[in-house]
């Protein structure tokens, strides 16, 4: 979770106390209240969007799956509404089936949902979709609004200055970048808005407006078979069968006759050949997700045990079965997985931090904080880590070290428990002086 704090910063890049400005949406051209600026959105971007995309298990290894992700998404946003943007699209090793953009052009595609789709077609339109919500620009509207409450309730000094409640879980919404919050939460205006779009876009890429609609049908159809497999999905994009028609009646009135043409079914089905040989790796990940959520812990790790013997050198399942395995307790096991799982990705950082909470809890301290600081070298900016690096020294008896990390820890979290042990070490050290 980011603190209240580091929210703020961010929000002050953007943000003049006190003032209220109106821009043009860059889509509709309609004058809207807008308290980010566009450089606020590609700064937050690239503050957030790592450790999103870490969360989701660090992008495919498989750079040519990549490179086509890549080359189908600057085509299409060279024909957006804001083409400057720095755009940049990735295929992510969750398992789960979505699809998200950060604020300042990120966008990542889940294994997912990319084992779901036909065509490229579908492809342009999942992406032209993810475009559509950059280009009208419904993350930083939202934060404007609801930084705008926030500030007429308290005043924005007030709001700043302070303890305020309401702020205080408005940042922990925005920031709670691992659970998807910081991605916004879309309205089916939005949503209609974004279908609209991605259908433009794609048309004006030359392909077929079929694609997104064969992508809607694809989203109802799951959603019927294999409901939780969208849960995450559809928590931030709000599916209805009115998105499904209006697509219908775009293809039918405004793109009636159009030279769109492109399908490109076989480039689609060999570039992503290679994720397709571990479909079923992949949908036992699914379950066992689906398992862990109902806490059905051990029916999880027959799953992700599953995935792993049909992929054993699939990072995701490695690191899967490593967290499900630590969560009951299966301290050795789950290090093991986690020591594989660093060997097949070393680039990526989720692994370092589960085997530094495994070795934590084996008291290896100086092992652990080996762990957390490779995390740190590879994924920066997560307060948690600056925490752990503190408990690996406190476990060392480094007590001027562990002050140090928990002293930079709470400069940027107060509140939880993590919180409370770094300020009842400061204090009990001497670091600290209470009065009495």
């Amino acid at each position: 979770m980011v603190s209240r704090r580091l929210f703020l910063k961010w929000l002050s890049l953007s943000v003049a106390v006190g003032a209220v400005r109106c821009a043009a949406n860059p889509v509709t051209g309609e004058s809207q209240i807008m308290l980010v600026s566009e450089e606020a959105e590609i700064k937050m971007d690239k503050k957030f969007s790592p450790q999103q995309f870490s969360t989701d298990l660090g992008a495919v290894q498989d750079t040519e799956l990549n490179a086509y992700l890549q080359r189908i998404g600057k085509n299409l946003s060279s024909r957006s509404h804001r083409p400057g943007m720095p755009y940049s699209f990735r295929a992510v090793n969750a398992a789960y089936v979505n699809a998200y953009a950060f604020p300042g052009g990120s966008i990542a595609c889940t294994r997912g949902i990319l084992l779901n789709l036909s065509d490229e077609s579908e492809l342009a339109a999942l992406l032209g979709h993810e475009l559509g919500h950059v280009n009208a620009r419904h993350t930083a509207h939202q934060m404007s609004q609801g930084t705008l409450i926030s500030a007429l309730a308290v005043g924005v000094g007030a709001a700043v200055g302070t303890q305020n409640q309401d702020l205080g879980i408005l940042a922990g919404q925005l920031g709670m970048v691992g659970a998807g919050l910081f991605l916004a939460s879309y309205s089916r205006d939005n949503e209609r808005q974004a279908d609209a779009l991605a259908m433009e876009y794609m048309v004006r890429s030359g392909y077929h407006p079929q694609g997104a609609i064969g992508l809607m049908d694809m989203l109802r159809k799951t959603s019927k078979e294999r409901p939780n497999a969208l849960q995450l999905m559809f928590s931030t994009h709000p599916m209805s069968e009115e998105r499904y028609n209006n697509l219908q009646d775009l293809a039918q009135s405004r793109y009636r006759g159009t030279p769109a043409k492109l399908i490109n079914r076989e480039r689609y089905l060999d570039q992503t050949a290679r994720l397709r040989t571990i479909k079923g790796a992949i949908l036992k990940m699914q379950n066992g997700e689906t398992l862990m959520a109902q806490k059905k812990m051990g029916e999880a790790e027959t799953e992700f045990r599953g995935a792993v013997k049909q992929a054993p050198n699939d990072y995701g399942g490695l690191v899967l079965l490593s967290r499900c395995l630590l969560i009951q307790k299966k301290v050795d096991e789950s290090l093991t997985y986690a020591q594989k799982a660093k060997e097949v990705y070393p680039q990526e950082a989720q692994a370092y931090h589960l085997s530094g909470i495994a070795r934590l809890q084996k008291k290896n301290f100086q092992g652990a904080f080996q762990d957390f600081s490779a995390f740190e070298k590879i994924l920066p900016g997560n307060p948690r880590t600056v925490f752990f690096k503190g408990l690996s020294m406190e476990g060392q008896n480094k007590k001027k070290e562990a002050a140090g990390f928990y002293v930079d820890y709470l400069q940027e979290v107060d509140q939880g428990d993590e919180a409370q042990h770094a300020y009842k070490r400061l204090v009990e050290w001497g670091y600290i002086k209470t009065k009495k």
